[in-house]
Formats: C-alpha cells, structure tokens, sequence
C-alpha cells in the first residue's frame, strides 16, 4: 500500500493534539509525519505513535518536501496565508477554520454526508463548523427520503468550543474568577453569544449554520434559522434540531432510517431515561440522536436531540475522515 506525507499544523492546540490523537487511532498509511506551530510554540517536542517530534516553526517553505495532506487548525488568518502556499506545492489542505468554508471553490465536507464534494478539491477542503457538523450527520438522511422544508437550529454548545481559553474561563468562573474569554462568567451561566453580532442581529455562528448547512445539503434557497448558546458544560455540543418536512413520515419509519445512518447512533428510549448526553459522547467519534418525536404544530415535522463530541466529530475527526477518504479515492484512481 502507498504511504503518504502527512502534516499537523497548529499542532500545539486543543484541536491540534486531538488530530494526533486520531491519527494513532486510525493508522493511516503515513510515510512521513510533521508538525508545525507558531513560532512560540517551536521548538517543543511532541509524540506520535511512541516517537518524539519536534514542532517546527510554520514558514513559507515548510511545503517545500512534498507533503500530501496538511490538517490545519491554525485560525483562520494563518489558513488564509498558508493554505493556497501548500496547494500550489502539491499538498492538499483540510481546514478547521471558517476561512474557506464558503468559498464556491472549495468542498465543505462531511464524510458521512457529502463525501463525493472531495473528488473536486482544488487543493483546499474545508472541514465544517463543529456544529452544523453533527447536525447534517443526522439530518441527511432524513432530507434524502423525505426532503428537509425547513430547519430550527437551538444549541446548547461546550466551552471547548472555544478553545483553551474558553476552558479556563470556565475552570477559573467555578472558583469565582472572572472571565477573560467570554464577554460575562460562564460558570452557572447560559451566554446567546456565540462569535460576533452582525448587522442582522445574529451572531456569526448562527450564520455560519444556515449558510454551512445550505452548501453541505446542496440546497441554496433551504429556510434555516438557528440561535447559538454557551453553556457551562466543558465538552460535547446537543443541539435541539426541529425540522419541517415537505413529505409525510411514518414516526417508526424515520426512527429506522436514522438507526441506520453511517456514523449515527439513536438513543431513543425516553421511558428508561436514554437519550443523548454530552457526558457519555465526550472523545466518541459518532453523533448520538434521539428524543425524537413528530412536531404536532405543523404538518410534517418532528423534534430532535443530537448530541457530538465538538473536538472529536466536530474537528479532528471529520478532518482526518476527509484525509482517509482522500487517500481512498486516490488509491482507487491509481
């Protein structure tokens, strides 16, 4: 089997670390690995698979050794810059970072979505927002058979989600600190504000869903709305999803269809208490539904609750799920 040249970069970072985590785990066919970092991070050792690395320093020429595929989780200014670098060398970016995600030039994919969209990458996939993330795991499906009207997007998002920082503020907020992070304390605390306002008086998470979920589904013109919340909760997203369907639905049917969806498990058995949680889908790699019941306000609509791990299926590992579904499909053409 052909190995490849694989690059970590940001690697120093929550998302970072967690990219190597699930590099380990699902042993992609690595020649060789590197990592790179901001210069303040350089110069620090890091292990994958039993052997020490050394973090290098991000520079124009760090694609200068033909690399195949570069995960970065960087931001989105150092994406910006260093993306299109890497892509005229031969490599193949996926980014975390909003930076491309909307840009009619670059697939935003899913794996268990939209895998397909990778086949027409120009050298820059990008890797969704975490949230809209697990919401098209379970959302795809359903639009498949029964054709998605309309979507209401209300989360309840981990402060993971905001990297380091967010942690901490709320670790700190727990033994009565203030925030540094977030604009009011976190601990005991639900923040609508995810990202900035913009002019419309949603925050640019709330956008981000709408727009992301609309390319994601190839459906420009889809009503969707949603409204963002932090919640002080360190890790995994749950979403209330509430959907609109332009066809009827049989409630068993749908429940049958989504048990058997690629990277989705239904936890649905309300009467005995078994429903997603954020603490049970923390460092899982599928996206957990349930709570679901039809929407008796409208025609054909129901409720539901989907739950993900926002660094693991929400970052890391959708990232290197393109990365081996990359590989895959150049495999299959050679």
């Amino acid at each position: 089997m052909k190995k490849y040249k694989i690059a970590v970069v940001g690697a120093s970072g929550m998302v970072g670390r967690t990219f190597i985590k699930v590099l380990e785990e699902r042993n992609l066919p690595i020649e060789e690995i590197y990592f790179f970092s901001s210069a303040r991070s350089a110069g620090k050792a890091i292990s994958f698979n039993n052997k020490e690395y050394i973090l290098e320093e991000l520079t124009e020429s760090s694609f200068d050794r033909g690399i195949d595929i570069a995960l970065f989780s960087a931001g989105g200014d150092t994406s910006k810059h260093y993306s299109p670098i890497a892509a005229k060398k031969g490599c193949v970016v996926v980014d975390n970072s909003s930076a491309w995600r909307m840009d009619p030039e670059v697939p935003l994919v899913v794996p268990e979505v939209n895998p397909e969209d990778i086949k027409w990458n120009k050298g820059i996939i990008a890797n969704p927002n975490c949230s809209t993330i697990q919401a098209m795991v379970a959302l795809k499906p359903l639009h498949d058979k029964y054709t998605i009207k309309r979507i209401v997007y209300s989360t309840y998002q981990a402060v993971s989600g905001a990297g380091m920082a967010g942690y901490s503020d709320l670790e700190n907020g727990l033994k009565g600190e203030s925030p540094k992070k977030f604009p009011h304390p976190i601990a005991n605390n639900c923040l609508p504000h995810i990202d900035v306002f913009l002019e419309n008086g949603y925050t640019k998470e709330e956008m981000k869903m709408v727009y992301e979920s609309r390319k994601i589904l190839g459906e420009p013109n889809l009503k969707v709305t949603a409204t963002t919340v932090r919640v002080p909760v360190f890790d995994s997203h749950s979403e209330s999803i509430n959907v609109e369907f332009e066809k009827p639905f049989d409630l068993a049917e749908l429940k049958e269809l989504l048990s058997k969806a690629p990277g989705l498990i239904v936890q649905d058995d309300p009467q005995n208490n078994i429903y997603p949680l954020a603490l049970n889908a923390k460092d899982k790699d599928e996206t957990f539904v349930g709570r679901i019941r039809r929407d008796e306000s409208v025609d054909s609509g129901i409720n539901m609750w989907v739950v993900a791990d926002n660094i693991r299926k929400g970052a890391a590992t959708n990232a290197v799920q393109i990365a081996q579904k990359l590989i895959e499909y150049w495999n299959e053409a050679n």
